[in-house]
C-alpha cells in the first residue's frame, strides 16, 4: 500500500471518509486551522497520512496532532493520532498508518488517549502500553439531565447498529433550545470567566507559574491556547474558567459543548483542568462550577474523558458522584525516555478531543459561529 502525507488537495476526499463513518467533517478553513498548529510548524511534521490507491486518491487516513510539551525550560514534542479511518475493504491499512506516525523523528512520545474498544488492542502490537496504570480505562461523567441521558441510552440500544447514512436520515434528535441562548454563568466566589490568553494576561502569568513547578506539561501557553480557541468549525465557543486566589490565577478549566453522534445528547466536555501545586482545591471548585452550569447551557451531562491519579484525588467530593464510563484501555502511549514516562500525567488537553470532537450542529437559521460573548459571566482582568 502507498502511504504519503496529507495534501491540501485531499481535503474533500478526507471529508468523504469522515462522512462514511459518521464523523464530523471539516470546512476548508478547518483543515487549514489544523495545518496551522504552532507545534506542528515547529518541527515541520505532516499533519497526517493517507493510504492512496493507484490513482493516488486517499482510501484511508490518520491525523497527526503534534503536541508541544514543557519541562522547566525544555521544549519537547509528542504526537497523538486522530481520526484513523480505514474502510473494511482496506483491512490492514491501519498498520501502515500507525507505523508512519511512530517513525517520526524528534519525539519523546507517541500516544492515543482516545482509542475505541475495537482499536485499543491494536496499539499494544506496536509497543504502546496502557497508562496511567490506575486510570487508563476510566472516564468520568456527571449527569445533569437524567431524562435526556435516558433517552440517549434508549436510542443507542434501538439504533446502535445502523449505518452513518441511516443515522443522518433521523435528523438531529435530543437537541434543546438552551444550546444557542446566551447564558450568564452562576459562578462561586473566586471563579471567573477568562477571555484573554495573550502574552500580557493573567493567564500567561499562570502558565509561567505552572512551568516553573518543573512538571512535564502539554504546552498551554498563550500561543497554543490562542490557536486552540480559534477553531473555525466550532459552533459554540469554549468556556474558560479561572480560580483566583490572592489576586492571581491558581487554576483553570476549559470545556466545550459536543454531541458525539446524531443519537447522543449534548455533552459539556472538560478538555482541560489544571492547577498549581499550591492550589489543588481549584480542581474541584472549577469542575463543580462547570457541572452546576451545564444544564442551563444545554448539556445533558458533563464528561472528563481522561484523568490521572492526582486529578482523581483533587476532584474531592465530585469523584464518588461521578459515573464510571469507559472500561477499556483508551489511553496507550510509547514514551522513549523512562524518566519522562514516570513523570507524565496525561490530561484531556494532551489528547485529540479538542481537535476531533463533534461540535453541536448550529440551527439552520444560524450557521455562523457564535461569538465568545455568548457565554457571559464575570470576566477577570488584572
Amino acid at each position: 500500500m502507498s502511504v504519503r502525507p496529507i495534501r491540501r488537495s485531499d481535503y474533500e476526499t478526507l471529508n468523504r471518509l469522515h462522512r462514511q463513518v459518521g464523523w464530523p467533517e471539516r470546512s476548508q478553513a478547518g483543515w487549514r486551522w489544523l495545518e496551522d498548529n504552532p507545534a506542528r510548524r515547529d518541527i515541520d511534521a505532516p499533519f497526517g497520512w493517507v493510504v492512496a490507491d493507484r490513482q493516488d486518491e486517499p482510501v484511508a487516513m490518520l491525523g497527526n496532532l503534534i503536541q508541544r510539551f514543557r519541562k522547566n525550560e525544555r521544549r519537547l514534542y509528542a504526537a497523538t493520532g486522530f481520526s484513523i479511518i480505514v474502510p473494511p475493504e482496506r483491512t490492514g491499512a491501519s498498520r501502515y498508518l500507525i507505523k508512519a506516525i511512530l517513525a517520526q523523528p524528534n519525539l519523546f512520545a507517541c500516544y492515543t488517549l482516545n482509542a475505541n474498544p475495537r482499536a485499543a488492542p491494536l496499539y499494544r502490537l506496536f509497543g504502546l502500553k496502557p497508562g496511567p496504570t490506575e486510570t487508563h480505562a476510566l472516564k468520568l461523567s456527571w449527569m445533569v439531565d437524567p431524562l435526556t441521558c435516558l433517552k440517549g441510552r434508549l436510542l443507542r440500544r434501538l439504533l446502535g447498529g445502523i449505518s452513518a447514512e441511516q443515522a443522518r436520515r433521523l435528523g438531529e434528535p435530543l437537541m434543546n433550545a438552551r444550546l444557542f441562548q446566551p447564558r450568564r454563568l452562576k459562578l462561586p466566589d473566586g471563579v471567573v470567566v477568562l477571555r484573554d490568553v495573550g502574552e500580557n494576561s493573567p493567564y500567561a502569568d499562570f502558565w509561567r507559574a505552572l512551568t516553573a513547578e518543573g512538571r512535564l506539561l502539554a504546552d498551554r501557553g498563550p500561543e497554543i491556547m490562542a490557536w486552540r480557541l480559534s477553531d473555525p468549525d466550532q459552533t459554540l465557543p469554549p468556556i474558560m474558567l479561572g480560580r483566583v486566589r490572592d489576586g492571581r490565577l491558581v487554576g483553570t478549566a476549559t470545556a466545550m459543548m459536543t454531541k458525539t453522534s446524531l443519537i447522543e445528547p449534548p455533552c459539556l466536555d472538560i478538555i482541560d483542568l489544571t492547577a498549581l501545586k499550591a492550589a489543588p482545591e481549584a480542581i474541584e471548585v472549577l469542575a463543580g462550577a462547570l457541572i452546576d452550569n451545564a444544564r442551563a447551557l444545554g448539556a445533558a451531562k458533563v464528561r472528563l474523558q481522561v484523568t490521572n491519579p492526582d486529578i482523581l484525588d483533587q476532584l474531592g467530593a465530585l469523584t464518588p458522584k461521578a459515573r464510571r464510563e469507559g472500561g477499556w484501555g483508551h489511553c496507550h502511549a510509547r514514551v522513549d525516555d523512562p524518566v519522562l514516562a514516570e513523570t507524565w500525567a496525561p490530561t484531556p488537553f494532551d489528547g485529540d478531543y479538542a481537535v476531533c470532537a463533534r461540535a453541536v450542529p448550529a440551527p439552520r437559521a444560524r450557521r455562523a459561529p457564535v461569538r465568545a460573548s455568548a457565554v457571559q459571566g464575570q470576566a477577570w482582568k488584572a
